[in-house]
């Protein structure tokens, strides 16, 4: 015997998916609870938080090898003016944009630093957050993304491997980009092939001369500065005498250019874990040169 039942239709719901909502990234359509883009796997958020915004937001990048510390740096930065609203206001928008501050705040405070960036794209980490400064009456939305080192380089080596990355490049309106100041004092030109790899994929993605890289900053910051005095005095000269070829080229490729030092430490050690690998961790935090080529970036982008 088959009982009979009432249940309620729910057509209206085909209505919803038949109006697609486009990915802010990377400008495919999905389904309106899409939690990640089908094409780049950036996350949908930040298209349903972009319907209700008039103006769109600006993208900052912060690139650089694997191990330079992207994530260490954005963590640090956006922790820092979160607690600092008298220089720039940051507000984070939506939870997701909480995640580097959160990982990166705890790994420092257990005394290790935070861990390598996955390769999968839908396990980055993306902060929009909205800035007000005190001589801007409207609040300017942006965009920053953590990338994993390892996929920055494959797809400055074979383009549209990463479609998020490739559409990043297009749209961003500043680069800072990081370089290890340990490496490059040692003699290990690794990050410097990588930086002039990057700059020429930046330069070819710049679009058309008017709003290309002539009128969009480029900061190059030398990181773990603590450890390398002389790049901490002065990095324009450090820049010189061991990165002479990076130099030239992005002064070529990029003219509003700055260089920066940076440390998020203030001393280092060694240890060896469990497992027998042998790590680097912090002895103490004593932030120095993070927020100020932040600063210089939103100037010169009139944030």
């Amino acid at each position: 015997m088959i009982k009979s039942a009432v249940l309620p239709l729910e057509s209206y719901r085909l209505a919803e998916y038949a109006v697609p909502l486009a990915c802010y990234v990377c400008g495919e359509q999905n389904h309106f609870d899409a939690e990640y883009c089908r094409l780049c796997s950036a996350p949908m958020a930040l298209a349903h938080q972009l319907l209700t915004s008039k103006t769109g937001p600006r993208i900052a990048l912060i690139l650089g090898p694997s191990g330079v510390g992207k994530t260490v740096y954005l963590g640090m930065l956006i922790d820092m003016l979160s607690r600092q609203p008298h220089r720039v206001q940051l507000l984070a928008r939506g939870a997701f944009s909480i995640a580097v501050q959160q990982a990166t705040v705890a790994a420092l405070a257990k005394g290790r630093f935070p861990d390598k960036t996955p390769n999968e794209p839908d396990r980055w980490h993306w902060v929009h957050c909205q800035l007000r400064r005190k001589r801007r009456r409207v609040a300017s939305d942006l965009i920053l993304p953590d990338m994993a080192g390892e996929a920055i380089l494959q797809e400055a080596e074979h383009p549209n491997t990463y479609h998020a990355i490739r559409s990043l490049l297009t749209k961003c309106s500043s680069v800072m980009l990081l370089v290890d100041s340990l490496r490059v004092r040692n003699g290990n030109r690794q990050d410097e092939f990588f930086a002039m790899k990057l700059a020429s994929c930046l330069s070819e993605a710049g679009g058309d001369p008017q709003h290309g890289w002539n009128r969009k900053p480029f900061a190059m910051v030398f990181t773990k500065t603590d450890q390398c005095e002389e790049c901490m005095e002065n990095p324009e000269e450090f820049a010189r005498t061991h990165a002479s070829g990076l130099l030239r080229l992005i002064r070529e490729r990029f003219p509003l250019t700055q260089i920066f030092a940076s440390a998020v430490s203030g001393a280092c050690a060694w240890r060896v874990t469990a497992d027998g690998v042998r790590e680097q961790v912090p002895l103490r935090i004593e932030p120095h040169g993070i927020v100020e080529p932040f600063l210089w970036l939103l100037e010169r982008m009139k944030l």
